[in-house]
């Protein structure tokens, strides 16, 4: 009987864990599955990321770049490039601006010698026989200097009193008062004042081609710089038009005193008479530009000053003078 029972009670026991291992089994694969799925889940829901993202290098327009840029390799690789597929037609030669301008110039053109250089009473000449417009045209000089405008030194600037005059009826203003304001009226000055002339530069209404004011009236023209000074009116000591003798500055800008300077490129440009003076006239007024721009030339330049000339009327072909007549 009692080993009977022995027998019964390690059946039951076994029976007993038998069944624990039962539900310790379940229990596992019920905490295994939720990971299982988790996992599932992070990763369907980078893909479905991946799929709908925006930006970055995963989007669609960066995926389309990139397939663009491998199939340009591949082409480079291969060498079938774009402009081989497609070549370019043959351009035609541009045409050079003496084939540009019109009929007549050219006729005119023709008569000068471009690989020689004319001294100054044929080149004047020339300039004259060679001018295609139908009115009075201005004589010019263009004169390249080899200094460099951006050194204060070498900033060429000055004025020249042509001996037969510009050709044009020159307006003179004067910023003057009291005596000198006198002296300016009897010169022949156009307007003499301080507050009416002030009041019309306000307003810009800039009816003369001169403007002189004395020195101790120079402070009122500060604010109105930004006016005077694009159009080259602005006095300057420089060019004599800030002075107390008044009644010279404005004799000698009726007379026919020009202001000259050189330009961002170091070249002067300066007008010296009318066709109409004939080449005797033009050629004086042309002389005595010449004599002043050599007067001027500053001390610390090192080598040639004076490096090219040209003569040309205000619609005509330009013709290049010997350096040596400077």
């Amino acid at each position: 009987m009692a080993e009977a029972k022995k027998k019964v009670t390690k059946k039951v026991k076994k029976e007993v864990g038998d069944g624990a291992d039962q539900k310790a089994s379940p229990k596992k694969l019920v905490t295994e599955e939720p990971e299982q799925e988790v996992v599932a889940s992070t990763e369907t829901q980078k893909s479905e990321k991946v799929a709908v993202a925006k930006a970055g290098k995963h989007s669609a327009k960066a995926l389309k770049e990139a397939e663009e840029k491998e199939a340009k390799e591949a082409r480079k690789a291969s060498g079938e490039t774009q402009a081989e597929a497609k070549p370019k037609p043959a351009q035609k030669p541009a045409h050079s601006r003496l084939e540009r301008q019109g009929k007549k110039f050219r006729e005119l053109a023709a008569l000068i010698d471009k690989t020689k250089d004319y001294s100054l009473a044929e080149a004047i000449d020339l300039a004259t026989k060679t001018n295609p417009a139908k009115f009075d045209a201005t004589a010019e000089l263009h004169i390249r200097l080899g200094v460099d405008p951006r050194q204060a030194d070498q900033n060429i600037r000055s004025t020249v009193t042509l001996p037969a005059g510009t050709g044009k009826t020159i307006r003179v203003a004067v910023l003057a008062e009291g005596e000198q304001a006198s002296d300016a009226k009897k010169a022949g000055a156009d307007q003499v004042g301080v507050d009416e002339l002030l009041a019309k530069i306000e307003k810009e209404t800039l009816d003369f081609d001169i403007l002189v004011a004395t020195p101790a009236l120079m402070a009122k023209l500060g604010k109105h710089a930004r006016v005077l000074g694009p159009k080259g009116l602005m006095p300057n000591p420089k060019s004599g038009t800030v002075t107390n003798d008044t009644a010279k500055a404005v004799q000698e800008a009726k007379a026919g005193r020009v202001e000259f300077r050189v330009d961002s490129t170091g070249i002067v440009h300066i007008g010296f008479g009318k066709v109409s003076f004939g080449a005797d006239k033009l050629q004086q007024n042309a002389r005595a530009v010449l004599d002043s721009i050599k007067a001027v030339k500053p001390g610390s330049l090192k080598g040639a000053y004076v490096q090219a000339i040209y003569v040309t009327t205000s619609m005509g072909p330009s013709i290049r003078v010997a350096v040596s007549e400077a």
